[in-house]
This record gives C-alpha cells, sequence and structure tokens, in this order.
C-alpha cells in the first residue's frame, strides 16, 4: 500500500511539473508575440534579468558550438593540404618536363651556333643508345643511310668534336667516341701549329702523342683536328691542353659526353682534283708569247741591219 501511494504521489507532482513547464512555454510564447510597447519594455526586463545570470549554463552549449566549428574547419584545411599535395606532386611532374626541354633546346642551340665551313653538309640525329662498356666507347644515332650518312663522317656537338661514324645502317648508325681505344686522330694545338695524334684511352682526358717539343706545349691551348688522313675536316675543335700529375700531356675534351642526346653528322663535299699541270694552261696564253729565235748553227753569222744614212 504505501508504494502504491508513493508512486500515485510521484505521478501526480510530474504531471505539475510538466503542467507548469508548457504553461511557462506557452505564456513565453504568448509574451514574444505580442507587438506591444509595454510587453517589449517587459521583454527587455527579463532578459536583462535571466540572461546575464545564465552565463554558466550557456558556456557548455558555446564551447561545444566553438569545437563543432573548429572541427569543420579543420577538416576544411585537410581537404585543401591533400589537393595541395596532389597538386605539387603535378607541378614537379611538369618541372621535370621543363627541365628536359631546357636541356633539349639548349643542346639544340648549341648546335645551330656551330660555325661550319661552307662546304660542309650536316645531318642532325638523335643519339638512342650509348655502349655504357668501360671497354667501349661508342653509341647510336637515329639517321643512317637513307639520310646521307657514310662511314668515317665526322660527328659534333654544340661545343666541340665527338666522333666518327663507323658502322652505318638504313636507319641508324654507330659512332665511335674520341675517348675509345680504337680511337687516333691527327690534330694541330693552337697556337705553336706542332701536330700530334691524339689517342683515346677510355677518358675524358685522352692521350697527346707524337709531339716535336713537348716542352713548348702549354696547360689551355686549343686542340683542333689537322684535316690530315682525309677522316676529319681540319679545325674542328677537340679540347683543351692538361697536364697529368704523372706529367703526361693530354687534352680534356670539349664536347659533352656526359649529356650527349644530338649530334650533328657533317657530311664534306667532293673537292676538285687536278689531273694534270696541262689542264690549267690554255693555248691562247702560248699564243701570245713572241716565238724565241732558232739556234744558230756553227759557221753562220748574223747580218746587221743596213745602216740608215748612207753609211757604208
Amino acid at each position: 500500500m504505501a508504494g502504491e501511494q508513493t508512486g500515485s504521489a510521484w505521478r501526480a507532482v510530474r504531471r505539475l511539473i510538466v503542467g507548469l513547464t508548457l504553461f511557462i512555454f506557452f505564456a513565453l510564447f504568448i509574451l514574444w508575440r505580442i507587438d506591444s510597447p509595454r510587453v517589449e519594455r517587459f521583454r527587455m526586463a527579463l532578459v536583462d534579468a535571466f540572461v546575464p545570470n545564465m552565463e554558466w549554463a550557456l558556456a557548455p552549449v558555446t564551447q561545444f558550438t566553438r569545437i563543432i566549428s573548429d572541427y569543420q574547419s579543420y577538416a576544411q584545411i585537410y581537404q585543401r593540404n591533400q589537393e595541395l599535395r596532389q597538386e605539387l606532386q603535378r607541378m614537379k611532374g611538369w618541372q621535370e618536363a621543363a627541365l628536359q626541354l631546357e636541356q633539349t633546346n639548349a643542346q639544340l642551340r648549341a648546335l645551330n651556333n656551330v660555325q661550319l665551313s661552307p662546304g660542309l653538309g650536316f645531318v642532325t640525329g638523335e643519339v638512342i643508345t650509348d655502349s655504357g662498356s668501360p671497354f667501349s666507347q661508342s653509341g647510336l644515332v637515329n639517321v643512317g643511310a637513307l639520310d646521307g650518312v657514310k662511314d668515317g663522317q665526322a660527328a659534333v656537338d654544340g661545343l666541340g668534336l665527338v666522333g666518327r661514324v663507323s658502322g652505318v645502317a638504313d636507319h641508324t648508325a654507330r659512332l665511335v667516341f674520341l675517348s675509345d681505344v680504337s680511337s687516333q686522330v691527327p690534330v694541330i694545338i693552337r697556337p705553336t701549329g706542332q701536330k700530334a695524334i691524339v689517342h683515346g684511352d677510355n677518358t675524358l682526358t685522352p692521350k697527346v702523342l707524337f709531339l716535336e717539343t713537348p716542352d713548348d706545349v702549354l696547360p689551355g691551348m686549343r686542340v683542333v683536328t689537322s684535316g690530315d688522313g682525309g677522316v676529319f675536316p681540319p679545325e674542328l675543335l677537340i679540347g683543351q691542353i692538361v697536364r697529368a700529375r704523372s706529367g703526361e700531356i693530354r687534352v680534356l675534351l670539349a664536347a659533352d659526353y656526359e649529356g650527349l642526346e644530338f649530334v650533328r653528322i657533317l657530311r664534306a663535299s667532293p673537292q676538285d682534283r687536278i689531273s694534270g699541270s696541262g689542264d690549267l694552261v690554255g693555248e691562247n696564253i702560248l699564243d701570245e708569247v713572241p716565238m724565241a729565235l732558232p739556234p744558230q748553227t756553227a759557221g753562220e753569222t748574223m747580218e746587221a741591219p743596213p745602216l740608215r744614212g748612207g753609211g757604208q
């Protein structure tokens, strides 16, 4: 019996509280809907009386609102950061492509600035592979016999002589570099004018052999092709003289073998050859020369012309 009375009392109290709450909410709703100056003053008085004292109750709500706002801002920042990372990766790819194009452009510009003899033709090709062997220094280019490439023709880059053609197919050709052990190039050292042979030894500083006066050769002197033998055109730059620690005279090659991508293969025009000396002198020239007097025979004397003026 006591439990039933307690439960009924609690239900009565709960109904009373719910009723009062609904009444207060309804009264506030009506109060805030009335448009009257007096009611407006009453509303402001209620706000001034209760709102400052209810800050402790609104603080958790305010903090929770701030946490939600910060989380949204963090999510936006994280998403933006991921987008920037992806964009940075794309930009790195474009940067690498731009650097490669810049290097290719620089090499092609260097090839365009090469000063060649008017009697030399050329064909430009791309180095498609390198031997990469310590015993052979050679490479392949993507031009061949159909482009007019022949064995023995010289190949240059934008800086100097690279090597010569050794093996030609229809669409490809093999280049033997100056650094190869089989490479021997007759050269002239400027400004001394001494002739020598540049012999490759699989390094970028091949030896200079057969110098007449090695003491006259100083570091920094230019080394150019002499044209002897008819393999390489004359006056193609090979490099500069350097001296090794052992005292050997070597040449530092001017060609950029590490960044070699494009080469220009030179095609020398055939030169006119003089078959004989008689073809140079015309018969008209001989006709203009006065004929020499015939030689005198023994016993003959030449008569003097008669004197004018009656002398005998």
